[in-house]
């Protein structure tokens, strides 16, 4: 058995740089909701829907990062990262 810990590719780390910032924009999406009110069901659930997401794809993908479920979870909360900020530039909320 071999003690050398497990390496991490560059493409593990940016795509776990890829999910991390959509996570963080929803808390921070959630502080700005709980302050103003402004769309607050949405801001609860959508910081839970990320980690449900990201441990039923991780646990799917072994903990891989780079597996194309991970992948495509990445991707849709870009999406939605990119709708909200479509909406915030039109003046809706």
């Amino acid at each position: 058995m071999s003690s050398e810990p497990a390496q991490v590719s560059r493409a593990q780390l940016s795509w776990f740089l890829a999910g991390a910032i959509p996570f963080v924009l929803s808390i921070a999406l959630l502080g700005y909701s709980l302050s103003t009110g402004i769309a607050l069901s949405f801001a609860i659930l959508w910081p839970l829907l990320q980690i449900f997401g990201y441990s039923m794809t991780l646990k799917m993908a072994k903990g891989d990062p780079a597996h194309n479920l991970v992948r495509t979870q990445v991707i849709l909360h870009w999406m939605i990262v990119f709708l909200l900020a479509a909406m915030i530039s039109r003046g809706g909320s």
